[in-house]
Formats: C-alpha cells, sequence, structure tokens
C-alpha cells in the first residue's frame, strides 16, 4: 500500500481534521497551480477579467489573514491590509493587483497561510469547532470557528477553480492535484 500524499485529507478522521484536510488540499493545489512562474506568468489574465495568478496569491494572503486575525479573535490583521477598504472597487483592486516580485508573491502566500494554520491550531486547542469567534453575521448572530472555516474553504474552492484555467492559459498545466512528490519551488 502506498501512503498518500501530504495534502490528502484523511480517509476517517474527526471533523476538525477533515476541514483543515480539505482546506489544506485546496491550498495545495492552489499553490500548485501558482508555481513556479516567472512575473509574466503570474500576469496573465484572461479575457475582460483582472484576475492573474499573482492577484490570487495576493488575495488569498489578504483572505488568511483576515480569517486569522479579525474574523477570529478581533485582531488588527497586519500585512498592511486595509480590510475597511474591500467593499469597495478600488480597494478589491488593491487586494488583487498582485504587486511585488515573483519571490515576494510566493513569499506573502506561503507566509499567511502559516500564520493562518498556528492561529487555527491555537484556536481549535483553545475551545473547538463550536467556540464563537470574533465575526458576527447579519442581525450581529455570532459565527463558529466551524462556519469561519468553511468560508474559508469556499473561498479557496472558488479560487482554486480560477487558478486552474489562469494556469491552463500560461502554460498548459492542467490537473487536480500536484504529482505525489510535488514540493512549492517559487518563481521560475
Amino acid at each position: 500500500m502506498t501512503d498518500a500524499p501530504p495534502w490528502e485529507p484523511p480517509m476517517a478522521g474527526t471533523e476538525a481534521e477533515h476541514l483543515l484536510g480539505s482546506l489544506d488540499r485546496l491550498r495545495t493545489t492552489f499553490r500548485w497551480k501558482a508555481d513556479g512562474l516567472d512575473a509574466a506568468g503570474l500576469r496573465t489574465r484572461i479575457g475582460a477579467s483582472a484576475l492573474s495568478l499573482g492577484g490570487l496569491l495576493s488575495h488569498l494572503a489578504a483572505v488568511e489573514e483576515l480569517y486569522s486575525t479579525h474574523r477570529l479573535s478581533g485582531a488588527p490583521i497586519g500585512g498592511g491590509w486595509d480590510p475597511s477598504r474591500w467593499d469597495t472597487a478600488e480597494g478589491w483592486a488593491e487586494t488583487c493587483a498582485g504587486a511585488g516580485t515573483p519571490a515576494e508573491l510566493y513569499a506573502l502566500w506561503d507566509d499567511a497561510v502559516t500564520r493562518s494554520r498556528e492561529r487555527t491550531a491555537a484556536a481549535l486547542a483553545d475551545g473547538g469547532l463550536d467556540q464563537l469567534v470574533h465575526t458576527g453575521w447579519l442581525g450581529g448572530q455570532q459565527v463558529s470557528l466551524r462556519r469561519l472555516l468553511c468560508d474559508l474553504l469556499e473561498e479557496y474552492g472558488r479560487h482554486t477553480g480560477h487558478a486552474d484555467l489562469l494556469r491552463e492559459a500560461v502554460d498548459g498545466r492542467v490537473g487536480e492535484d500536484p504529482p505525489d512528490d510535488w514540493r512549492p519551488v517559487g518563481a521560475a
């Protein structure tokens, strides 16, 4: 029997292990789709869309920071992001600009994911999936950590699909999962 790749969710486990495993599988697939590109590859767009792989690296780094700080605990979001602007056209463009060198964009996302994993693990150890997090919903109803993780999974599902199309346009890379021996390398 062969071992499953490290990003494969557990075949049997707790609810938290399945949620985190599924999230990490999407993170890995997204990172594989964005991996190993130069600046031109990270700027490639399709049609009229403003989305690029570099922009998605930047956007998802901001999302990781937002979910694992302000939405989780109320802590301010780091990294120079200004979430109060994200609901405006200009603010959305800022989070999706993908400004920076390929090495900077890969590091931005990699570091944000590392911090998010650490904060999520600490929150799970401190109160489990049922605990209420800082963020509220319409009408002031509080959100559980479970819901926060489900929302992050949804965000990654949407953007991993975008990354799939963008990467195919760059160099033809297709597929659902990276090869079993793949590890992130960053810029070409």
